[in-house]
């Protein structure tokens, strides 16, 4: 710790041989130190680093402790750092990082998020000086990505904007009231002097303007020239630059037209644009941060450890509840639900969830990166840095365009100059700012960005790159039953046994039913839970059927009845049916037991299914539950088309066969056994409780596990698929149309800049819609 300028926990001023400003310091301080939290400091002096003299390399590059705690070893063994970025003010930003971060030896892969300000870079070696030496090359900072310093970067880069945006203005105002009497005396009237006197009066006003506010995007066309990379920010600054320079030549030597009104103007409305857009770009984004709000910090706390979590505190981990009374959580960042939850002795207690109630204790299973809640941001951080490949060839034909128009303009100017060389100027400035294809580059970003926003604040997280867009072409959605329109909990209802002693037959169920994850073994798990239960060896789960175990020198299975069954020589007929949801235990003497269970409909299913079919979906039931119970299930809901005993197999083969008569599918599962099917599908839907299986393989997460918020989100897809092609269209459109009138000189150069500012501002405009 740095004492030398003051309090070693807080900063602040101390008392002359005092090492704290106050005692609270000081419990603070020692209380850190007794739970072995000493880095603490070292981490929080490496996250200041940007108060550090320009050009300094952070401590962070260099620590080899540090550093070890940003970069991660991926399963396959290659390394990956997530860094945070600071000066990103458009798509073309993030695109000239990765090109100049791919070149960094030891880089397999880099993905900048524009949104999130995060660059994600995997790769077999690489060296983190490396890469915040060549971020810094082009004109960025970097830092160890952290959420809590997010705030910290748009409040600064706020304020930044904000400032210029003031000098411009008043700038602005200015060299506007020195350009008015021009514009209004006739011609001779005003004095040669008077007016060379607001000739330079403009000239001197408009510097800052162009120099200080202006800098962004001088910078920015700077950087994409020393990357060979023209973008964005080129055509504009060589429209300012252009403008500026020939009033100055106009001004020194009193013969032409000057421009400065119209420069100061278009600055300033290219930085309001700016602004807003950076406004609207913190509020869709920060929709998408609500996980990472949620998870609480780790204290040191490690799998099996005993932690108590007192009223209003935050789960660290997750785990199984301990002691004899109930405990009484808010689980809202998984459910969206912000009333208590009861969680009973045993049940599994999550990561993030609020106790709402008295102090309990819990055994931890699962910490940091791998409890549910870190996995599902991870998923979700995934889809946001993932990129549909039609989205980068979009942004590399933006950056074809710039080169185009750069080569049009010179070409321009070139047949104007001869005949008219103040009108040629006045091309070149109007047809450069008017035709910087920010509306085109920001059309399809943003509409995503809101859009996974708007799902997110609906339980609906997308966790693989182009779900929305599948998402809002389906035409069929295939839904499981047991935890996806049922509620999930089934409840013995009734049991009847077929052989042997009940005790017999409950201890066995009770021994069988804790090798197996299902719903319906969870309920048996639950209701003979106190029952003496047999050791079980060599155990075997089959998807779609049941388990298997030797329990006491016997094979005995528990699952469907045709399965179990099997185990009898010859085989023993299938039971008659039942309208009821049923498993069987048997082994090779005979049947052993049937078991009876009850679970609900969701309260909302029916409702989302009438709203998924009225807006022309298609919709399916497919369950492994009995043919009786799955067909009246599905009547009570209004599912036309519905089968029971399906397979996994089945399942996969009836997805197929939708696919291939040209229909577009949506899979809801949360079992293992919904792996497949969910693998085959346009797009894969797990439950948020569901099974880890499942949501590998799925392209979103149903948190709330209710159906409404999927009806919810496949309404905001097609939203958003229709808000995208607006966007596209307008940006087509407006190009379509100003560039010829720029290169016909019927556009000036403060309307070029009020048009591009207006373009960039309707695409985020209209995207930001997806929020309401």
């Amino acid at each position: 710790m740095d004492t030398a300028h003051g309090c070693a926990h807080c900063g602040l001023a101390t008392p002359a041989g005092h090492a704290y400003c106050c005692t609270g310091c000081e419990s603070v301080a020692a209380a850190i130190g007794g739970l072995g939290l000493g880095e603490y400091y070292r981490l929080r002096e490496a996250a200041a680093a940007p108060a550090q003299a320009p050009g300094a390399v952070p401590a962070w590059v260099d620590d080899r402790e540090l550093a070890s705690r940003v970069v991660k070893v991926a399963p396959d063994g290659s390394l990956e750092v997530e860094l945070l970025l600071e000066g990103l003010h458009c798509a073309a930003c993030a695109w000239l990082v990765e090109h100049a971060v791919a070149k960094v030896e030891g880089v397999s892969a880099v993905t900048v998020n524009y949104g999130l300000r995060r660059a994600r870079i995997r790769g077999p070696a690489f060296s983190l000086r490396a890469l915040h030496a060549v971020i810094r090359a082009v004109g960025y900072e970097s830092w160890p990505y952290d959420e809590s310093r997010i705030a910290t970067v748009e409040s600064s880069e706020r304020r930044a904007l904000m400032r210029r945006l003031w000098v411009a203005g008043l700038g602005m105002m200015q060299v506007m009231m020195y350009a008015f009497p021009a514009y209004v005396a006739d011609a001779g009237e005003m004095p040669a002097d008077i007016e060379s006197l607001m000739r330079w009066a403009g000239l001197l006003l408009t510097v800052p303007v162009v120099a200080y506010s202006g800098s962004p995007f001088l910078a920015g066309a700077r950087r994409e020239l020393r990357a060979r990379r023209p973008g964005m920010d080129l055509p504009v600054a060589l429209g300012i630059l252009v403008a500026f320079a020939a009033s100055a030549w106009a001004t020194i030597t009193g013969q032409g037209p000057v421009y400065f009104d119209s420069v100061t103007m278009f600055v300033f409305l290219l930085l309001g644009g700016r602004y807003l857009e950076l406004l609207a770009r913190a509020k869709a984004s920060r929709s998408l941060q609500h996980l990472a709000r949620a998870r609480a910090k780790d204290p040191g706390i490690a799998v099996g450890d005993r932690v108590t979590v007192r009223n209003g505190a935050s789960v660290a981990a997750d785990g199984i509840l301990e002691g004899t009374q109930d405990a009484t959580v808010s689980e809202a960042w998984l459910t969206g639900e912000s009333r208590p939850v009861v969680k009973r002795p045993g049940d599994s207690i999550l990561c993030g969830s609020i106790n709402s109630g008295p102090a309990f204790t819990f055994t931890a299973q699962r910490v940091g990166s791998e409890t549910s809640l870190a996995a599902i941001e991870r998923m979700m951080q995934r889809a946001l840095d993932e990129r549909p490949p039609w989205v980068a060839a979009a942004q590399r034909a933006a950056g074809a365009f710039v080169a185009c128009i750069l080569v049009a303009v010179a070409a321009a100017v070139v047949l104007q100059w001869n005949d008219d060389p103040q009108r040629a100027i006045w091309i070149a400035v109007s047809v450069l700012v008017v035709t910087c294809p920010c509306a085109l580059a920001l059309a399809t970003p943003t509409a995503l960005t809101a859009a996974s926003g708007a799902m997110a604040q609906r339980n609906f997280i997308v966790t693989r790159a182009g779900a929305i867009e599948r998402l809002a072409g389906v035409t069929d959605i295939v839904f499981d039953k047991t935890g996806t329109l049922t509620e999930g909990r089934p409840r013995l209802a009734r049991s009847d046994v077929l052989g042997g002693t009940r005790q017999q037959a409950f201890g066995l169920a009770a021994a069988l039913a804790k090798l197996s994850s299902h719903p319906i073994d969870a309920a048996l798990a639950t209701a003979f839970r106190g029952e003496a239960a047999p050791e079980a060896a060599m155990h075997r789960n089959f998807a779609g059927l049941g388990v298997e175990a030797m329990v006491q020198g016997r094979r005995v299975r528990m699952g469907r009845a045709e399965w179990v069954g099997l185990l009898q020589s010859p085989p023993a007929p299938r039971p008659a049916a039942v309208e009821a949801t049923t498993t069987w235990l048997g082994d090779a003497n005979g049947w052993i037991a049937v078991f009876f269970f009850e679970d609900g409909a969701r309260a909302e299913a029916a409702g989302a299914v009438r709203e998924l079919q009225a807006r022309g979906l298609k919709v399916h039931l497919l369950s492994g539950d009995q043919a009786g119970v799955v067909a009246r299930f599905a009547a009570a809901l209004g599912i036309g088309h519905s089968e029971g005993a399906a397979t996994p197999e089945r399942k996969l083969a009836f997805v197929r066969e939708l696919q291939s008569n040209g229909a577009r599918v949506a899979m809801v599962g949360d079992g293992i056994n919904d792996a497949p099917v969910m693998a085959q599908a346009d797009v894969a839907v797990a439950m948020g409780g569901g099974a880890d299986l499942a949501q590998l393989n799925a392209d979103a997460i149903l948190l709330s596990d209710s159906p409404a918020d999927l009806a919810a989100a496949a309404g905001i897809a097609r939203k958003a698929r229709r808000i995208q092609r607006q966007n596209l269209s307008w940006a087509l459109a407006y190009n379509a149309i100003v560039i010829p009138l720029a290169f016909a000189g019927l556009v000036t150069p403060l309307v070029a800049g009020i048009a591009m500012s207006a373009s960039s501002l309707a695409v985020v405009g209209n995207s930001m819609r997806l929020r309401s």
